[in-house]
């Protein structure tokens, strides 16, 4: 994970080093960051609000809908230089707009017609970016779940994970858990026989 966006930070794409970081640090959904409005975006707590999504409609167009659950629909709370970065990007959007003003209900990351990129906008970096840099494969949810194991190994606990992430059914949070949970155990053996010398 910190090799890809090392990569991405040589790259001269604010907009995409933007999504991506938002999709390892906060383990949202591609269809939650595409939606995103500025008014969904508190920079004086450090919160962010997940109230809709990017879907395809008929003919494949973009449509915006609440999310499909209770759980899905949260706050997540964004590390300093997350917000950092953001902001930056914020800076960027009102110069490209000038002489117009961003507005609240502005899209943080509008496509050129001003309606949300599709999910291709982000597969096709993704390739682009690995492909350029040798990279291992991973796709845009492989983020979200790369996001939930680094948070129980760093002790979240099951409830925090699943309300971070929005797994509305819990069994989806456990399985990760369980996973993460069987690696561990796998390091530490490898660890007392490092130990050991054997």
């Amino acid at each position: 994970m910190q090799k890809f966006l090392d990569c991405l930070a040589k790259e001269d794409k604010e907009e995409i080093a933007c999504i991506f970081r938002l999709l390892a640090f906060t383990g949202m959904r591609k269809s939650e960051v595409l939606a995103l409005r500025w008014k969904d975006l508190d920079f004086f707590t450090s919160r962010l609000s997940v109230s809709q999504i990017v879907a395809y409609g008929e003919n494949n167009t973009i449509v915006y809908q609440t999310p499909k659950t209770k759980k899905s629909k949260r706050t997540i709370t964004l590390d300093p230089i997350t917000v950092s970065i953001l902001k930056k990007w914020e800076k960027t959007r009102q110069f490209l707009n000038f002489p117009q003003r961003v507005k609240p209900t502005d899209l943080v990351f509008p496509a050129e017609t001003g309606n949300a990129h599709s999910f291709d906008y982000i597969n096709y970096n993704l390739r682009c970016i690995l492909k350029k840099y040798d990279l291992p494969y991973i796709t845009p949810h492989g983020f979200r779940h790369t996001h939930c194991s680094l948070l129980f190994e760093a002790g979240a606990s099951i409830k925090e994970v699943q309300e971070r992430l929005g797994h509305e059914d819990i069994k989806t949070t456990m399985n990760i858990y369980a996973h993460v949970t069987e690696n561990t155990k796998e390091k530490t053996a490898e660890k007392f026989a490092q130990f050991l010398g054997m």
